[in-house]
């Protein structure tokens, strides 16, 4: 699982974890909260591991997939986390912040997947994809992270054919979602929602769940958890 230091990719891990699957997740420059995580996955008595990995970096994604096929011997499931969230007005983006957006939320799941493509093939393993609302709903204050999140459910959905019968490829599209104290300003969204909150990670993580553990036959899907805010 890559980008799974912290915040909700180290709920996705842990969650898996508790499931009773090992799990490897990837850093950049997290590596005190990675070891913390490692330590949280081994209380569910499964191997767990770390690896210091820069998605955008094809030679430090191929290294880091090969460490972890090294120490576990196979590799079953990818959940493509890694990301980065930034409001920018759209008239005042710099092609620098595009690019940065891209480079993390698009182009590294494609490396991670690129790298991972053999050994989930011989595992007939799967490809889990976290997407955004943003990525479904356009969001004028940023364009740039929504644009590169409907890439990433673009790619979900060529990958899922073009990877197609050996491996599934999903997709899970949070909403608003929200860890421990909620910021009064994140309320309005509450009240737009039907379901009348935010989101917390062990939403997400459930959705993870479901497409890790669900039929293999299922794929190419994006799957809002947004608690009906997208409607």
């Amino acid at each position: 699982m890559t980008g799974a230091a912290k915040r909700i990719g180290r709920s996705l891990a842990l969650t898996l974890a508790a499931a009773g699957a090992d799990v490897a997740i990837t850093y950049r420059g997290s590596a005190a909260e990675a070891d913390s995580t490692v330590e949280a996955l081994r209380k569910h008595k499964v191997r767990a591991m770390a690896v210091q990995c820069d998605v955008r970096n094809p030679e430090s994604v191929a290294a880091a997939v090969a460490g972890v096929v090294e120490q576990f011997g196979r590799l079953d499931i990818l959940v493509n986390n890694a990301g980065i969230f930034e409001t920018a007005v759209l008239q005042s983006i710099t092609v620098a912040q595009w690019d940065n957006m891209f480079e993390t939320n698009t182009r590294g799941p494609f490396l991670v997947s690129q790298a991972a493509y053999p050994h989930l093939h011989k595992s007939k393993g799967r490809i889990i994809n976290i997407g955004s609302l943003g990525g479904m709903h356009p969001w004028p204050t940023h364009g740039h992270y929504c644009t590169s999140k409907a890439a990433l459910h673009m790619l979900t959905q060529t990958m899922a054919k073009a990877f197609a019968p050996e491996i599934s490829v999903n997709c899970v599209a949070p909403g608003m979602i929200v860890n421990g104290e909620v910021d009064p300003a994140y309320e309005h969204f509450a009240n737009k929602t039907p379901m009348q909150r935010n989101g917390t990670p062990k939403d997400v993580a459930e959705a993870v769940l479901f497409f890790a553990r669900g039929p293999h036959f299922i794929t190419g899907q994006i799957l809002a958890v947004d608690g009906g805010l997208g409607l």
